[in-house]
């Protein structure tokens, strides 16, 4: 197994040595100049297209500005911004002078901006009008703050100033003296991306990605796609996210295609945009293709495959459409499990195990589960390659998330069948899935126990028809509660959690069901959830 800091051990890991992000941007800029790689699609404004070599000259230029602000190798961005073509600009500008992009989720609350910022030591950041004052407050050591002119493509709010202190993003640009470094002077395993993921302790965990994890993302989804040059993608799901950044962008990228960029999902301009740009992919998730069966369906378009969680969902018939199912996670950079464009795959499957990982499925003991059963799910790859390096400035959770023989341990639960398809159960961790978004029960719980309100909680998550699981939380309160307990705890979430993460009810109870030693039994108040619905 790959260490950190160590030279790349394996052919996997060597495939990708001497190689840079900035590199694969320079290269289709040579070899394919006028071809769009970029195309914005706001709401509002006009829209814009990149070539290739436009791109990559104002990624130059950034990288100049960025300098010329005293970034340098190995220093943090934060990149706090909704889909806009200066999300992707900032990041491989980042990569061209060996510096690492964070990119947070812009639902962020004020407490969780204040960790991010201090947590990856960014020495600077941008971000756009709506969210400014919100950062410029909760990260005041920032040496510099660079405000867009827009937010994700609409005008700013009537009589909106920009915080003292901050700078337009369009300052950043104004320096032609090239920015980059030299790439002998960047290791395909330095830094070049951090996400902050949820897990199962309070805090979200900063996923380190390498330029080698960056070039094996892009790589591997073009190749489980088979896209091609030719191929255009409709991004609409948030790039601070890894499905986005890594299957839309990077996998588009390695091939030399074109990316169409939205601020973020709508049903109502997804057909219209899909046949004016002859998009031929996109990534999908249900709430998107729940929303996509209230409006009419053209009787062709360009589309011949669409990513999913799942294979085959039974929609495909209705949309006329390929549908491959896979699973991954910030941590695998690309997909683990993975279907395929010319075998059939059960509906509801993953797919199957993809050739470039192992995959195990093993019971409580660590022993392999017979087909049919449901086990825990392990992933074996190459750290800083086709796994992430580690979580930042936590060496315990890195090496806790390995077991002794180089096994990630994902915290999810799968089934398999005889045949080796893929079927997802459940997580074993105590995590949500809320409109796409993971979210820790832990950190909820955490906030809610801070306010001193509550002796015991307990977060789970509820059915919803849209969002596929909302937070609840059962609350045993605490000596000086307040008569309106369920507004004043939701509404102190509201103040210290993203809004994804804000339980929708807060149930007061006088106890909890237990299980072994007296631990809160919340497969029991998930049935009762399910009972009363």
């Amino acid at each position: 197994m790959l260490v950190p800091n160590n030279k790349p051990r394996s052919p996997a890991a060597g495939h990708h040595a001497g190689r840079t992000v900035g590199q694969l941007i320079r290269h289709w800029a040579q070899a394919r100049p006028d071809h769009p790689f970029l195309v914005w699609e706001p709401f509002e404004q006009p829209g814009h297209t990149w070539t290739y070599r436009e791109f990559a000259q104002d990624c130059q230029r950034l990288a100049a500005g960025l300098t010329q602000r005293g970034v340098r190798h190995g220093d943090r961005v934060l990149i706090h911004l909704d889909n806009s073509p200066e999300l992707l600009l900032t990041w491989y500008a980042c990569a061209m002078i060996g510096a690492v992009g964070v990119t947070t989720n812009t639902r962020s609350a004020g407490p969780e901006l204040a960790y991010f910022a201090e947590h990856s030591e960014a020495v600077g950041a941008v971000t756009q009008p709506s969210l400014a004052e919100a950062l410029a407050t909760e990260a005041p050591q920032l040496r510099w703050l660079a405000v867009l002119d827009h937010d994700a493509g609409a005008a700013p709010a009537n009589g909106w100033e920009p915080p003292i202190g901050t700078e337009p993003f369009a300052a950043l640009l104004l320096n032609t003296t090239p920015g980059t470094v030299s790439d002998a002077e960047i290791d395909a395993l330095d830094p070049v991306g951090i996400q902050y993921t949820s897990g199962t302790t309070a805090r979200p965990k900063a996923v380190v990605w390498t330029h080698a994890n960056a070039l094996w993302g892009g790589q591997v989804n073009a190749r489980h796609l088979e896209l091609t040059p030719a191929d255009v993608t409709l991004c609409f799901l948030p790039l601070f996210h890894t499905n986005a950044q890594a299957y839309s962008v990077l996998g588009s990228l390695w091939v030399g295609g074109t990316v169409v960029l939205l601020p973020r999902f709508t049903a109502s301009r997804f057909w219209p945009l899909s046949l004016k740009h002859r998009c031929t992919w996109t990534s999908m998730i249900p709430f998107c293709l729940k929303a996509l069966l209230e409006h009419p369906i053209p009787e062709s378009h360009h589309y011949r495959v669409w990513g999913n969680g799942i294979c085959a969902p039974p929609t495909d018939e209705l949309f006329k459409v390929t549908t491959v199912g896979w699973w991954g996670m910030t941590e695998t950079i690309t997909h683990g499990i993975v279907g395929d464009l010319h075998w059939p795959s059960p509906s509801m499957s993953c797919g199957r195990a993809a050739p470039e990982y192992e995959i195990a499925v093993v019971d409580d003991t660590g022993e392999p589960v017979e087909p049919g059963k449901t086990g825990h799910l392990l992933v074996r790859g190459i750290r800083g390659v086709s796994l992430f390096l580690e979580y930042l400035k936590d060496p315990q959770a890195t090496a806790d998330a390995f077991d002794d023989h180089g096994w990630f341990r994902t915290g999810d639960r799968v089934r398999t069948t005889p045949e080796g398809f893929i079927f997802f159960a459940d997580r074993d961790k105590d995590m949500l899935k809320v409109g796409g978004e993971n979210v820790a029960a832990s950190e909820i719980e955490a906030v809610i126990r801070a306010s001193g309100w509550a002796e015991e909680v307990a977060v789970v998550a509820r059915r919803h028809p849209m969002l596929d699981e909302v937070p609840v939380a059962f609350v045993i309160p605490g000596p000086g509660a307040p008569s309106s307990l369920e507004a004043e705890l939701i509404a102190h979430c509201r103040q210290h959690l993203a809004d994804f993460k804000v339980p929708h009810a807060v149930y007061p109870v006088e106890d909890m069901p237990r299980s072994t030693l007296e631990k809160i039994n919340k497969a029991a108040l998930r049935a009762t959830l399910a009972a009363d619905a």
